[in-house]
């Protein structure tokens, strides 16, 4: 395949990609990112401007998800070409899909249907309830996973209602959790030669995120609420106003507790009976926090992020996205990585939170065009000039 590949690491794997809107292609970004061959299957009969939900094809949110893929057009309604994506998945090592449980199936590309081609596939699902259940065939959004999945009952501040998160964490984590599931499969697929199905939705993953609020209610019942910015268990952590913002303190402990007490300039607090104990500190977490913030008001965010962490009290900024990316940590780390192009547009994306020290991920190539690679692609899979001729006439890609 000579096409830029982002790095080595899954270079031997073949994705065929098949998702849309945001889980499913966070999922094949990852893949994507790490080297695979992702080809997405661009739907014939879809708006050539790549109009879909989450914006145009030349939008930053398309461009971020679909970066170092390669693409095609095919028509899956069409007998024809139904036929030529059975040809890929023969050969095709991973699809993946995110269409309402039932569709797959009506199109006849289910994992049944592609396993008996190819034993060896690894065919990753992602829904919004699950592939069978009461529930199955609802569409799935973010913002219901969330609800239903009891991160806004925890989310906001207590006696406001429930607070949706500020990202589409349901969303973000289904694709994550499903690319992780297909790279065990392959693992798994090295010891017994065959592939599996992999499933997730977005209704598990945003389950799982709950973590320790989800554990206490198994195994103690006892049902977390709303804290607003404060640290559900310790106390004091929380937004704290100074003289030109805000910055969030961290206190794990009653030694941490103890600097910060003498940091801030307050040792009175520390022989202050309402607050010589976690147990106290937690009953008494708002008169706590409003002393604390009268202290914080005095000075300025960059004063107490330095005094603070001078002094082993973990302390940060709280920046606006602008902010964040002029940070010298966050600079440092490279996430904000230019993507070559030979049409020299800009295209800054944010790159892997992750890195591997033989084989990294870099901004290969640019998102590709509506069905860009198609004859590439066809003829890679053995498609002659005349088939690939003949499919065009068609209207089968």
């Amino acid at each position: 395949m000579a096409f830029p590949r982002a790095s080595q690491a899954l270079s031997r794997f073949t994705v065929l990609d098949l998702t849309r809107v945001r889980s499913g292609p966070t999922c094949v970004r990852q893949l994507a990112d790490w080297g695979a061959n992702v080809i997405k299957i661009d739907a014939l009969l879809e708006d050539a401007a790549g109009e879909q939900p989450g914006g145009p094809r030349q939008g930053s949110d398309f461009q971020n998800l679909h970066r170092n893929k390669r693409a095609m057009t095919l028509n899956l309604k069409d007998p024809k070409g139904l036929e030529v994506f059975k040809r890929l998945a023969e050969k095709a090592d991973v699809v993946v899909e995110n269409f309402r449980p039932d569709v797959k199936a009506k199109l006849g590309i289910d994992y049944e249907s592609l396993r008996q081609i190819n034993p060896r596939i690894v065919y990753g699902s992602i829904s919004g309830f699950g592939q069978d259940g009461p529930y199955h065939k609802r569409p799935g959004f973010d913002q219901i996973a969330q609800g239903m999945g009891g991160l806004m009952s925890v989310t906001g501040a207590p006696g406001e209602g429930p607070m949706r998160v500020g990202i589409p964490v349901a969303d973000l984590t289904a694709g994550l959790f499903c690319a992780l599931g297909i790279l065990t499969a392959l693992l798994e697929r090295d010891v017994s030669g065959e592939g599996q199905w992999v499933q997730t939705s977005l209704l598990q993953a945003q389950i799982f995120m709950l973590d320790f609020q989800a554990s206490r209610w198994l195994m103690e019942k006892e049902v977390a609420k709303q804290a607003g910015n404060n640290h559900p268990t310790s106390i004091p952590t929380g937004v704290f106003k100074t003289s030109d913002g805000y910055i969030n303190i961290a206190t794990t402990g009653g030694r941490i507790w103890e600097r910060c007490a003498q940091a801030i300039g307050a040792p009175e607090l520390l022989t202050n009976p309402d607050y010589a104990t976690a147990p106290a500190r937690s009953k008494n977490r708002d008169a706590l926090n409003a002393a604390i913030g009268k202290l914080t008001a005095k000075k300025s965010t960059e004063t107490w992020v330095s005094e603070l962490n001078a002094a082993g009290v973990p302390c940060g900024p709280i920046y606006a996205i602008d902010q964040m990316f002029k940070d010298a940590q966050v600079k440092h780390l490279g996430i904000a990585q230019h993507v070559p192009n030979d049409e020299n547009r800009h295209i800054q994306l944010v790159g892997q939170p992750l890195t591997l020290s033989r084989t990294p991920s870099k901004m290969a190539a640019r998102p590709p065009e509506f069905g860009e690679q198609t004859e590439e692609v066809l003829a890679e899979f053995g498609f002659s000039k005349d088939e690939i001729a003949g499919l065009r006439q068609r209207k089968v890609v």
